[in-house]
């Protein structure tokens, strides 16, 4: 039966799987476990094991295989294969040869066969194994062993009796499998995670052309000439560029941005043309510029003249008056912006692809490329670390999961005898990364899309938050309900709010609804204290604000938090020191939230204890729409904030919390945690100068925080909170309501001018 190919997903790689659609499998008479001969047009042959196929590619026709098997078939992604039963053996004994720089003693066979187990092999065939997570093969976390001879002969299956034997020849001097088994593509499409659009934007510009030009002739149209990948470093450009020249035939030329300037007149330009003209006569072929920003910047802006010459001799070779052929050039750069103009048109880079910041199923995908090689216990849950790591990129996540691996290294460090020449086989077996390993290796490593401006998503969940029940509520339906009923908006054709302003006296919990917000929203979350975007050189200030929200349109969904906004968004026309700064953080602040670029996805909360010096402008509708009124709590609240900051305190019998909840009229949440704080200290102060310290660890477990030192709290800790700052916030909430009301009544979209 002639089958599609398709590329494996990422968590079934290198097993030597071969995922066929459930229709086709029953008419070849296939099961799971089964085995198949897939053979290519151009006489490549692999044995892979049947797996059933997945759900979406029911009745297509569709066999998913991974790079190696494709290599070994000697088939690219769409090609059609020939597919048939095959009867495989099973192993009574196989052979395997090491590399010559892997020094392991004790018998490593066992470890080799739980790792193979129901795989096929054969003589000569290459296969990449996880030996101790790199800490021996410096270049990846797998060592390449090769299968040196099988009894009986032809492909086997590895089996549960199957003997293994160490060959004394290293794997280097073992002839490689006649059907192209070498050692496989080092990166294959099953190696990128979480870029799925982005690859097939890459692979119809690529590939296409170069496997199927009667296509391109038939429409009667050029092929594409150039791509140029961008986006934040670490996101996987460069990785594509390299998956893509190892998936098809072609040849590969590099150009790395800094290698090629020289000093010397002409050199630069010389080299260039050297690599276009080999390019040209190996071709079909793809040209990769890694870093291009740094040979072609604007020239308008180059301080020297030799950039300014290679920028014009890149412009002459990628569409001048010599023919190119089939070479198409892949350039890569997180700096987009930085490149040449005249580079960025059609016939020259025909398609700019974004490679962004991985989104949720994104990164769960990416853990899953960087893990599966990794013995893991079973209790480590890569979906948790998936919904955690927000504004992680690729580069991150490979970093975490290596990370994790030196973390359970270190565990077992002091049963290895480093100066040993060989490292025990039975040593290798134990080792596990556990999911404490994990949770160490995520306190170490930093999101890099997010480096500049991030701070932790808060760990503070709304049972943290006492009381203010109302203003939870509206919280909720203005931030998380968009990002979490997408649809409902769509169909009532909304638009989701752009921002909050939280306002309210000191210490009545803004910041940490704030932070609850964010922790419920499971959106990333930028916070910036709002003095210190201001800068005293003219156009920082506001740079600091384009560059917040720049970042927040990337990593969407997210929530942006400006603490104390009345600092950075003070009434224009009103203060004649601050030269002009305040104005001009203001005015950029406006054009951000409501200017020409549309924010998708991406909320602002602000908070202030002085709503009344905030611009007028920022308080509009489409800008800071909703107004919270963050109150002094009521008795009721208090008694709930209470019951929050006692509720893993050792409490005496003797205890009401409700009487206290009535004696503290005018406390804030801040006051009452501070009460509860100072409760505590009483009933420690009173048993430690009441025991010695031996005494201490016995009957700690004694303490309780009694009624009176409640009491006594209550005579140190006074309410924050008079009744006329209490009447004034009041009054600012009348004003906020009446204006509000006015503003619907006459249909206004701006805030009437004062």
């Amino acid at each position: 039966m002639k089958l599609i190919v398709k590329p494996l997903k990422q968590k079934d790689a290198g097993r030597g799987l071969a995922a066929i659609d459930r229709a086709a499998a029953s008419q070849l008479d296939l099961e799971g476990g089964d085995f198949i001969r897939i053979e290519g047009p151009n006489d490549g042959t692999a044995i892979a094991r049947v797996w059933p196929g997945y759900p979406e590619d029911q009745e297509t026709g569709i066999i998913r295989i991974d790079g190696r098997l494709r290599q070994q078939a000697g088939v690219g992604i769409d090609d059609r294969v020939n597919v048939e039963k095959a009867d495989v053996k099973p192993a009574n004994r196989v052979t395997i040869a090491l590399p010559q720089n892997l020094r392991i003693g004790g018998n490593i066979g066992t470890y080799i066969r739980d790792k193979l187990s129901g795989q096929p092999v054969t003589q000569g065939q290459s296969i990449q194994l996880p030996l101790g997570f790199g800490f021996m093969s410096a270049s990846s976390q797998s060592v390449p062993i090769k299968i040196a001879s099988t009894d009986p002969d032809g492909t086997v299956v590895v089996t549960d009796n199957t003997e293994f034997q160490v060959s004394q020849k290293p794997a280097e001097q073992i002839k490689d499998a006649a059907s192209g088994g070498g050692t496989g593509p080092s990166v294959t499409y099953e190696d990128i995670g979480g870029l799925d659009k982005e690859l097939e934007q890459v692979r119809e510009m690529i590939e296409l052309p170069m496997r199927h030009p009667e296509l391109f002739k038939r429409l009667g149209i050029e092929p594409p000439k150039g791509v140029l990948l961008h986006g934040p470093p670490g996101t996987g450009k460069t990785l594509i560029a390299k998956a893509v020249a190892n998936e098809i035939d072609a040849s590969f030329h590099t150009i790395s941005g800094p290698e090629i300037m020289s000093k010397y007149y002409g050199e630069s330009e010389e080299q260039l043309r050297e690599i276009f003209e080999e390019a040209t006569e190996n071709s079909p072929a793809i040209v990769f510029i890694d870093e291009l920003d740094s040979i072609a910047p604007k020239r308008g802006e180059a301080g020297g003249d030799v950039e300014r010459r290679v920028v014009a001799q890149l412009l002459s070779l990628m569409d001048g008056l010599d023919e190119r052929g089939e070479v198409v050039v892949i350039g890569a750069t997180n700096r987009v912006d930085a490149i040449d103009t005249a580079l960025r048109r059609g016939g020259r880079f025909d398609r700019e692809i974004e490679i962004g910041v991985p989104d949720r199923d994104g990164r769960k995908e990416i853990l899953q490329v960087h893990t599966r090689n990794m013995p893991l216990t079973d209790d480590i849950d890569l979906d948790a670390y998936a919904d955690s790591t927000h504004g992680f990129v690729g580069a991150d996540l490979e970093s975490l999961a290596k990370e994790s691996a030196m973390h359970a290294l270190r565990r077992i460090r002091p049963q290895l005898d480093l100066d040993a020449e060989e490292i025990d086989a039975e040593v290798l077996e134990t080792l596990r990364v556990t999911e404490s390993d994990f949770k160490e290796a995520l306190k170490s490593i930093e999101p890099s899309a997010l480096r500049e401006v991030f701070v932790e998503v808060p760990d503070v969940t709304w049972e943290d938050v006492g009381g203010l029940g109302t203003t939870k509520e509206r919280l909720r339906e203005t931030i998380q309900w968009p990002l979490e009923y997408p649809e409902v908006f769509q169909t009532m054709d909304m638009d989701a709010a752009k921002g909050v302003l939280m306002y309210g006296p000191p210490g009545t919990g803004k910041t940490l609804l704030a932070k609850a917000v964010a922790n419920e929203a499971e959106s990333n979350f930028i916070s910036i204290k709002g003095p210190e975007l201001l800068n005293k050189f003219v156009g920082e200030s506001e740079k600091g604000v384009r560059e917040v929200f720049k970042k927040a349109r990337e990593n969407a969904p997210t929530v942006v938090f400006f603490d104390e906004i009345d600092s950075i968004a003070a009434e224009r026309g009103r203060d004649s020191t601050s030269s002009g700064v305040t104005e001009r953080v203001v005015s950029q602040l406006l054009t951000e939230l409501d200017g020409l670029e549309a924010l998708e996805d991406v909320v602002v909360i602000a908070t202030t204890n002085r709503p009344d010096l905030i611009d007028s402008a920022l308080l509009r509708p489409g800008r800071l729409d909703r107004h919270v009124h963050v109150p002094v709590p009521d008795e009721d609240a208090r008694r709930a904030i209470l019951d929050v900051h006692t509720r893993s305190k050792p409490l005496a019998d003797d205890v009401e919390l409700d009487a206290i909840a009535s004696k503290t009229e005018g406390y804030v949440g801040a006051d009452i945690e501070a009460l509860a704080r100072e409760a505590s200290m009483n009933a420690s102060r009173e048993f430690i100068q009441s025991v010695t310290k031996e005494e201490i660890e016995e009957s700690v477990g004694n303490v309780r925080v009694t009624m009176e030192h409640f009491e006594n709290a209550l005579d140190e800790i006074g309410p924050s909170v008079t009744d006329d700052v209490r009447r004034r916030y009041e009054e600012i909430e009348e004003r906020f309501q009446k204006s509000d009301v006015k503003r619907d009544r006459q249909g206004e979209v701006g805030r009437t001018f004062q």
